[in-house]
């Protein structure tokens, strides 16, 4: 009777270690998306009171490398560097997918050459990729220092077109310098500033195609429920089957 009883045990002990390991996981990745939340919210916050001060660093700025992942506003002239452009592909706008154009820009200041953020084109049905203009001469150019869009798991090189312009899925400056024939690109591009009157229709949203925070936090509801859920299932299922013992036993 006794060997009986450990028989019995057993299998409700193994599936709780199970139900308790599932449900750690779900607690984890709730974890994840709470803490991913949370940073989002806070970057929120200080591009916001970036925005509303607008004070502005010289565009070298945008080669601190401690201050890579942070924003800032900044202002200065230059000019455009003559040649290929960037069009990051897979960025829509009001639904409309379409790509963002860069152009790196030589600051007159001095200091490493910088993406520039012109705005967003849409793609036609066949794909055909826009035209992008070159922007001869002197310009004053301002925005959102920013970290690039992140690539989240695509890392492919970029795609030289047959008029020159690179299409690249994923933006990382330090991988295109070679390709635009520049000796380096500062980590950080300038998003420009959209009252300017070059470049194309644009915002200074440091989210586009990403998850807002509240997402985020949908997600951690949801897996923390789905943990829950676990635990509540094994405990149901550990009731009925010590119900079922206990009335094989009365027979």
């Amino acid at each position: 009777m006794r060997g009986a009883g450990v028989s019995r045990r057993l299998p409700t002990s193994i599936g709780w270690v199970l139900a308790i390991a599932v449900a750690a996981g779900f607690c984890a990745l709730g974890s994840w998306q709470l803490g991913r939340a949370q940073h989002k919210r806070a970057m929120l916050a200080h591009v916001a009171q970036v925005l509303r001060e607008r004070q502005p660093l010289p565009l070298a700025a945008a080669a601190q490398h401690e201050r890579a992942q942070t924003f800032d506003w900044s202002a200065g002239r230059g000019r455009f560097a003559a040649g290929a452009a960037v069009l990051l592909d897979n960025q829509v706008r009001d639904g409309q997918p379409g790509v963002r154009v860069y152009r790196p820009f030589l600051p007159a200041d001095g200091g490493p050459a910088l993406l520039v953020e012109l705005g967003w084109q849409p793609l036609r049905g066949d794909r055909t990729l826009p035209v992008v203009a070159p922007l001869p001469g002197s310009h004053r150019v301002a925005g959102l220092l920013a970290p690039p869009p992140s690539p989240g798991l695509i890392r492919a090189a970029p795609a030289m077109q047959a008029d020159g312009d690179l299409l690249a899925v994923a933006l990382q400056p330090a991988a295109l310098a070679a390709p635009l024939k520049l000796p380096g690109l500062a980590p950080r591009v300038l998003k420009l500033d959209p009252a300017l009157p070059i470049g194309y229709p644009r915002d200074l949203d440091v989210l586009p195609n990403t998850l807002p925070p509240e997402r985020h936090l949908g997600y951690a509801v949801q897996w923390f429920g789905l943990a829950l859920a676990v635990l509540a299932t094994a405990a149901v299922l550990t009731r009925r089957r010590r119900g079922a013992a206990r009335e094989k036993m009365g027979a």
